[in-house]
């Protein structure tokens, strides 16, 4: 499991998980989809996961919720939360629970990619 490679993208909105998954790939990114949290649990791409992009609100398991049984169930990964919804709150627990970043759609590209790189640089996977 060392070499995670893989960016998973977790949204249930299929255009925002193909526009991600196509501007990874185009960084030479690997790049998997899911369309809710429990998907993404459930799928043999957890244990490759380098960096974990996830919406916040979404049907079933929300991001925040995702996040928490990341951390009780491991493996620990570099999170990046999107919304359409900005909640101070919100952002304040993601970040304070170690996400490390806090997007709000409609994003710029270049930010989502300095995250991402950032947490890949800092050795996301363990």
């Amino acid at each position: 499991m060392q070499n995670a490679t893989v960016v998973s993208i977790i949204d249930d909105d299929q255009t925002v998980r193909q526009a991600i998954q196509r501007l990874m790939r185009s960084r030479g990114l690997a790049a998997q989809t899911f369309a809710s949290a429990e998907e993404f649990l459930g799928s043999p791409f957890m244990r490759q996961t380098a960096c974990l992009i996830t919406d916040v609100q979404m049907p079933g398991m929300s991001g925040i919720e995702l996040q928490a049984v990341m951390q009780k169930q491991g493996p620990r990964l570099p999170m990046i939360f999107l919304t359409a919804f900005p909640d101070e709150r919100v952002e304040a627990r993601a970040l304070d629970a170690g996400a490390l970043g806090f997007l709000i759609k409609p994003f710029d590209a270049k930010d989502l990619i300095n995250l991402v790189e950032a947490a890949l640089r800092d050795g996301g996977g363990h």
